[in-house]
């Protein structure tokens, strides 16, 4: 087994909120030409058939609003376009999000990308460790379902934000841990600030829950469990100590608050040595919000679900057959070499459980077709020596 396999001890997924990989990283093609960025020319026809070019104009806040629609009627005029071809071609963003106020100007700033100086920490996490050119959301809708991917290997036929129910056999990752004398938490932020889907996973397993400080308490004192769930502050909201700002990137919430939360993971990780050669931490975000990426989504492995023509919205049933819009993705650990591209293969959100079983639980059977045909990224640990030049991060 690699040295860095061999230490393995702790995996920590942080998911962030509804931004493409374009517009987060695709800048980043102009340093490193392998990186499956933007090279400027990319274009989508706007409402008047014009075409619209990508920017390198992103704002932290106040250009995305309204927010844009990403439920699945609007991802799926994303992906095909409107000419009835029903051909996945990326060219239908700037017309969806035109639907939502009609102003033709407007409309094309969901083509607006990040420069890399505006977005140090998650492009510095990228160029340092392993960047993913393929990792997409697991359906083309919003959060929850895609979420429940992460967490079950399967949304268990869901394409919407409505809370989903679970159904026998599967169960979710930290079940499975728990059951098997494994550890497992997720850390939601605080008590004003968790998603839906939490009241699912854990209702009977209260245990398996835990506070965003405590998250900290636990990388200090070396106590964090073999896998944890790390999940941002989804809202504005007062506290004890004053406002919490959302810090979850989701539009139009404040970009650089995001940055300061991820590079405060990773710290916690970072500062404490043994948990830093024995950790490997997955930094994702959970679906594109309605912004744009040039990359089509493959068509996957069906979970065994399908979703109806009036659940999708769109008069056609959904078989879970096609992947999502793509979104950042970077595998952070010492053990990985500086500069990785992960090319030529793909990953979504299934991926994660089906990473984590793997490696703590090896043969488990009880778990859907897509998990099981997902890719895990482990093998991306290849390093004989640990590195010792990873960055650090001022946010004090």
């Amino acid at each position: 087994m690699p040295p860095g396999l061999d230490n393995l001890k702790h995996i920590v997924v942080l998911m962030m909120e509804n931004r493409s990989f374009d517009h987060m990283l695709g800048a980043l093609k102009q340093q490193d030409g392998r990186i499956d960025g933007l090279t400027g020319t990319e274009s989508n026809p706007d409402s008047n058939g014009n075409p619209a070019t990508v920017q390198p104009l992103a704002e932290f806040q106040g250009q995305l609003d309204p927010d844009p629609d990403h439920h699945f009627p609007a991802v799926d005029l994303q992906i095909f376009g409107d000419d009835g071809n029903r051909t996945a071609n990326m060219q239908g963003f700037v017309k969806s999000y035109f639907h939502q106020r009609e102003d033709v100007n407007h409309s094309k700033k969901i083509l607006y990308y990040f420069t890399p100086d505006k977005l140090p920490v998650l492009t510095t996490l990228a160029t340092e460790f392993a960047v993913f050119n393929g990792w997409f959301s697991s359906i083309p809708g919003p959060t929850i379902c895609n979420r429940a991917f992460a967490h079950y290997g399967t949304s268990f036929g869901q394409v919407s934000m409505d809370i989903f129910y679970i159904k026998e056999p599967f169960k979710s990752i930290y079940e499975r841990m728990i059951n098997a004398q494994h550890t497992s938490k997720l850390y939601y932020y605080d008590t004003a600030s968790s998603t839906m889907e939490v009241v699912n996973l854990l209702q009977h397993e209260p245990q398996l829950f835990g506070t965003y400080p405590q998250f900290l308490k636990d990388c200090e004192n070396g106590t964090l469990p073999e896998y944890s769930f790390v999940e941002p502050n989804y809202s504005d909201h007062d506290t004890d100590s004053g406002e919490e700002l959302a810090n979850d990137q989701h539009p139009d919430h404040h970009v650089q608050a995001g940055e300061l939360f991820i590079a405060s993971v990773y710290n916690a990780i970072r500062q404490n040595p043994d948990l830093w050669k024995s950790t490997a931490l997955l930094v994702v975000y959970d679906e594109h919000g309605g912004i744009y990426d040039h990359v089509t989504p493959p068509a996957c492995t069906p979970d065994g679900y399908v979703a109806s023509a009036n659940d999708t919205g769109t008069g056609r049933e959904f078989r879970f057959d096609r992947l999502g819009v793509r979104v950042p993705a970077i595998l952070i650990s010492p053990w990985i070499p500086k500069g990785t591209v992960v090319s030529g293969r793909v990953f979504e959100h299934a991926s994660i459980p089906a990473t984590v079983t793997n490696f703590f639980l090896k043969n488990y059977e009880q778990r859907s077709v897509r998990e099981k045909a997902a890719d895990t990224f482990l093998d991306l640990l290849t390093l004989p020596k640990m590195r010792t030049d990873a960055p650090e991060f001022d946010i004090d």
